[in-house]
């Protein structure tokens, strides 16, 4: 179970989770064209996870994510949207874990791991919802967009992390 310390701790919880909402919501809303291959998003909400992953106790980074993706869930996608987004999640957010403790990879390392395995776990369900394995024929496309994207979000959170260090969060 979570506990939040003071006022202070809720009301910071209480901001990122609102901040990955909005992010979630934003990219649900760019036009097709900017995300030209269908299944592939930028992954912006996960610069607040990859943030509190390394300012904050690695479980209010889960707590932050899995409640965005409830609320996005329960808000628009359904249950379906639901069971894809917490695999890719969890899948994700406990390689970025074991890359971030192993002290081999920077920021843009464990977001890009991050990314890669968000993919690989929805595709696993996909493949055992759909129960069809050619779903993984498309996998070398949602690696190659993993990386992309795990690059452009770990840049932009390193350079949030070096920027809330000084502000003392």
């Amino acid at each position: 179970m979570i506990r939040l310390s003071g006022n202070r701790d809720i009301a910071l919880y209480a901001v990122f989770t609102s901040l990955a909402l909005v992010l979630s919501y934003f990219e649900a809303m760019l036009p097709p064209f900017i995300v030209a291959v269908p299944g592939i998003k930028l992954g912006l909400a996960n610069i607040v996870v990859i943030i509190f992953l390394y300012l904050r106790p690695s479980k209010y980074a889960l707590f932050i994510n899995l409640t965005r993706i409830l609320i996005m869930s329960v808000a628009f996608s359904g249950v379906f949207g639901l069971i894809y987004s917490f695999s890719g999640a969890i899948l994700s957010f406990l390689v970025m874990l074991i890359f971030k403790k192993s002290n081999l990879f920077g920021i843009i390392g464990v977001s890009t791991v991050g990314s890669v395995f968000h993919n690989i776990g929805q595709i696993f369900v996909a493949a055992v919802v759909l129960q069809s394995s050619k779903l993984f024929l498309y996998m070398p496309v949602l690696i190659i967009s993993g990386v992309v994207s795990g690059i452009i979000t770990g840049f932009i959170a390193g350079g949030c992390i070096a920027r809330l260090k000084v502000g003392g969060i």
